[in-house]
């Protein structure tokens, strides 16, 4: 049964004053977050703004941050396309590298049908038949909601053993959990669910806020696992603040500022995406300086 753990921390890619990947700060930064709290990283998923980064770069960030926290985390590497063969040759290739596993998210734009996504992962998962495959459901990105039914069938095929479910959706949640063996592991895809996805099965999170409080994530699912149900909750009561203000506009804006507050030298994002307004950079301030991180 393969094991990514609780915590997986979807990871920013930092980038220096020239735009390029500052691979110095992401081994740094890597470092910490396995020191931290995260069971597992996900690198070059959305959150490490995997649209603007070239393979050549993220294949260079795969190799960075796998040698960084070799022996204290697990590494995936966000390898998903909306193109099925572009897919596989990206996945193949980091396959190659010895990673513990890939993230592949639904395909964006062009919105294909259930068969159609079926067929696609089946092609991945085959092509790479002894890396471990994690589903990515994020329908508000990817114009396309991929259902619990054709999970279930994903589900028999040995290397795809988890999701990362981010519709907000708990009845989908349910539906997941019912139609899944026991042993395939559904993650939250937004840390304000976590807890309640716990509730109906789930096994974590892949996680924004645990750059920032992974150790504390952690706890409260520790906390929940072991039947400490309201010291879970008041976990995630306190937390729920910086959950919400980490998408108070597009991730990861809201996060590279929140880092660079707390000294962390990630640089900007890269367009399109901009800079955090003043009004919002204040609310992540003072959520943070709630919450004791600055």
């Amino acid at each position: 049964m393969v094991n990514f753990g609780c915590v997986l921390t979807a990871m920013i890619t930092p980038f220096g004053k020239d735009g390029g990947v500052n691979y110095e700060v992401a081994e740094k930064l890597a470092v910490y977050l396995a020191d931290n709290g995260s069971d597992s990283i996900v690198v070059c998923g959305t959150t490490g703004e995997s649209p603007t980064l070239s393979w050549d770069e993220e294949y260079q960030l795969f190799q960075v941050v796998q040698k960084a926290v070799a022996g204290k985390a697990k590494v995936l590497a966000g390898t998903g396309s909306n193109s099925t063969e572009e897919a596989i040759t990206a996945t193949q290739k980091a396959a190659k590298l010895g990673l513990d596993g890939s993230l592949q998210v639904v395909p964006y734009y062009n919105k294909p049908p259930q068969a159609g996504l079926h067929d696609h992962f089946k092609a991945i998962a085959k092509s790479c038949p002894d890396l471990p495959l994690m589903l990515y459901n994020v329908p508000g990105r990817t114009g396309q909601n991929l259902l619990p039914e054709t999970v279930a069938r994903l589900a028999e095929i040995p290397n795809i053993v988890a999701i990362k479910e981010a519709t907000g959706d708990f009845d989908q949640v349910s539906q997941l959990r019912r139609l899944t063996p026991p042993e395939f592991a559904i993650y939250s895809g937004d840390d304000s669910f976590t807890l309640a996805t716990l509730a109906i099965g789930g096994t974590g999170v892949v996680s924004v806020a645990s750059h920032l409080v992974g150790a504390e994530i952690q706890q409260m699912i520790q906390a929940f696992e072991i039947g400490k149900t309201k010291a879970a909750t008041e976990i995630h009561l306190k937390l729920f603040p910086l959950f919400k203000v980490l998408f108070c506009t597009a991730n990861p804006i809201p996060l590279k500022a929140a880092l660079q507050l707390q000294g962390w030298e990630v640089g900007s994002v890269r367009p399109p995406l901009c800079e955090l307004p003043p009004e919002l950079k204040q609310k992540v301030e003072d959520v943070l300086k709630g919450l004791s991180l600055i």
